[in-house]
């Protein structure tokens, strides 16, 4: 797999994080990846536990003791970046009251705009598509969304945002949903189709698309 993580700082990090990018894990699953021995791991989870940062639910094998499964809790997700939430829902709410639906569509296509402008200049050099999956990670870690990508067949890849940087203002207005996935076709270009496979304003823990290889010169032909 191909990711892209921001170093951070704090001994909790580490598993806030793994938690954040592969979901709910169990406790011998979190030991082997910090390295750490069982008794460690544990004492480490209780202590997220007692500050409201992780909970766990027991889940019966078909034999020998319950696993143990781990998540983050809502409190957990102020760790991660939230561009100032409350002021981008409250501008939002302004714009949407001074200027109607209109006036935000318009705000949601300028931004679009702008963002198309700088992915197209980061991939437009970029000839193979997993160059440009990865020039497209990193570009969206750096805005926030701990982004990463997979093959998952031939020819066909995971794009996965682990984290929403704008979900509070995509929540008011979806329109800014619909426009990234517009952006991420037009990023990507003619070479490959883009569709949205899990969307976390439906329920998901994150967002993620199903990103296919095109064979222009069949299609052409």
């Amino acid at each position: 797999m191909r990711s892209v993580m921001e170093q951070t700082s704090g001994s909790d990090e580490p598993v806030l994080r793994f938690l954040k990018f592969r979901g709910p894990q169990s406790t011998g699953d979190l030991a082997r990846h910090l390295a750490v021995t069982g008794p460690g791991v544990r004492k480490l989870l209780n202590n997220l536990r007692d500050r409201g940062l992780v909970s766990y639910q027991d889940e019966a094998g078909a034999v020998g003791r319950p696993r143990r499964i781990w998540r983050l809790t809502e409190a957990a997700q102020s760790r991660f970046p939230d561009m100032h939430a409350a002021l981008t829902v409250e501008i939002i709410q302004t714009i949407r009251n001074l200027f109607g639906q209109a006036g935000l569509d318009r705000l949601i296509d300028d931004r679009a705009r702008d963002t198309e402008m700088r992915y197209h200049a980061a991939l437009q050099a970029v000839p193979d598509l997993e160059t440009r999956l990865d020039r497209l990670v990193a570009l969206r870690t750096k805005e926030g969304y701990m982004a990463e990508w997979e093959p998952v067949a031939p020819d066909t890849y995971l794009l996965v945002e682990n984290h929403c940087p704008i979900c509070a203002a995509a929540r008011n207005c979806q329109g800014f949903c619909r426009s990234e996935l517009d952006i991420f076709r037009r990023a990507l270009g003619p070479a490959a189709t883009v569709e949205r496979t899990e969307h976390l304003l439906a329920g998901a823990r994150r967002c993620a698309y199903l990103v296919t290889a095109r064979d222009i010169d069949a299609r052409s032909s």
